[in-house]
């Protein structure tokens, strides 16, 4: 009985040191000195015809309103370099986004920092055959949920590479692919931000040679209800996630905002995905999470009540009638986690969300490399072949089925069941 007392003693005296502690949030604080060139810039987008190149010079330029570039064909923009052409949109009075692409085909923006936006530093919609290179997005000061929702934000985009960028500061997401197929995301870095990378209801997808670290999760691979598209066919390899641990500063009711911190990748209602040779260490919640949307909309406030900001700002929000949409599938499936590295320097799971305290009590305090949490349409069974997940070649790894939907009554670390090959 003492011994149980004092157990329980230091529990309390764990969360009450847990919740006294404030969190510091990481800055971003580059110089700048800015030269008043807007009126020339912003007349060669106004004024840009099919198979222009818009050349931008030198220096850090300040401006008031968005840049645009609508329905034209083989446009190329073009700076000096990510140091040395940047395009700062604080404090901008007209327009949400930095620069915004519609509707264009054969477009290619590269060599060229964007900060600061209102809304969206680099949005592209509707477009295909586009490049996004050498393009570093960022929000400077201390990160916060008043910062932009995405940094490079191409959505219903078709033959789409997005190489050698970074992002930094996106109150949502970093480098974020939606409602496209055919696309390449290679070789960039992404830190600071709520999530690094997402892919969301994305088809042929291969994001591969990234660095992603130091953001609330690393990469997401996201399957929406209530959108035009849905995603599968997402392929990962050879990515560094790590130290993904930043507390989470997501606009509230945003979908994102119900990410723990320290997840370093989560693949979430999506199909046939193969996650392979990457290296992901260093996470407080977990390495790697498999789960089906039920357990995003579980989480949506019963009161409904969701930031305004959310709506007035193009956020992705939890919605809680997911079912009402008969063409979503919430479930994962045909996920194949297999000759990946899973490593951890954290001994004890994060007290910060419910997840942590459910591996101090039911994982033996161990932080999960893989977590699949088991959830399963009615009449459906573990492992059958619309649900199939295998884990394989992984080396030692701690891996958890949650049995969530039963109250972990079957929670287990048994993986010999998911020892298998999917053919992707």
């Amino acid at each position: 009985m003492k011994k149980i007392i004092i157990g329980l003693v230091s529990a309390f005296i764990i969360v009450i040191i847990y919740k006294s502690f404030t969190p510091k949030f990481p800055e971003y604080n580059p110089e700048r000195n800015y030269v008043d060139f807007e009126e020339q810039i912003l007349e060669a987008f106004i004024l840009a015809k099919d198979s222009a190149t818009i050349e931008l010079p030198e220096g850090h330029f300040l401006f008031s309103q968005s840049l645009s570039i609508d329905g034209k064909k083989h446009i190329t923009i073009k700076g000096k370099g990510k140091d040395k052409t940047v395009l700062s949109f604080k404090g901008q009075t007209k327009g949400a986004e930095g620069i915004l692409v519609t509707n264009c085909e054969f477009f290619t923006i590269e060599d060229l920092s964007i900060e600061d936006a209102a809304g969206d530093n680099l949005k592209i919609s509707e477009s295909k055959n586009v490049t996004i290179r050498n393009i570093r997005s960022a929000w400077t000061g201390k990160v916060s949920n008043q910062n932009g929702a995405y940094g490079i934000y191409p959505v219903l985009t078709e033959n789409l590479v997005i190489e050698g960028c970074e992002a930094i500061g996106a109150s949502d997401a970093g480098i974020y692919v939606g409602q496209s197929k055919n696309v390449i995301i290679k070789n960039n870095k992404a830190f600071y931000n709520v999530a690094g990378v997402e892919s969301e209801n994305s088809t042929a997808v291969e994001i591969f040679d990234n660095e992603i670290y130091e953001n609330t999760g690393g990469l997401l691979i996201f399957n929406l209800p209530k959108l035009t598209r849905y995603g599968s066919d997402v392929t990962a390899h050879n990515n560094r996630i790590y130290n993904n641990n930043l507390e989470n500063f997501g606009v509230k009711g945003s979908i994102v905002s119900g990410v723990p911190k320290g997840t370093g990748v989560i693949i979430m209602a999506t199909q046939d995905v193969n996650f392979n040779n990457n290296m992901v260490k260093d996470h407080v919640t977990s390495n790697l999470s498999i789960v089906s949307y039920l357990v995003f909309a579980a989480s949506e406030d019963p009161e409904g009540s969701v930031d305004q900001s959310i709506q007035d700002r193009g956020i992705r929000a939890v919605e809680a009638d997911f079912q009402s949409d008969i063409k979503y599938n919430p479930y994962p499936g045909n996920v194949s986690i297999n000759n990946n590295i899973f490593k951890n320097k954290f001994s004890f799971p994060t007290l910060s969300n419910e997840y942590g305290w459910l591996m101090i009590f039911k994982n033996k305090t161990l932080i999960p490399d893989v977590v699949y949490d088991g959830i399963l349409p009615d009449g459906a069974k573990i492992q059958d072949e619309n649900h199939k997940i295998c884990i394989k070649e992984n080396g030692a790894i701690n891996f958890v089925f949650m049995d969530a939907a039963n109250d972990f009554h079957d929670f287990s670390n048994k993986i010999d069941p998911y020892n298998c090959t999917l053919n992707l």
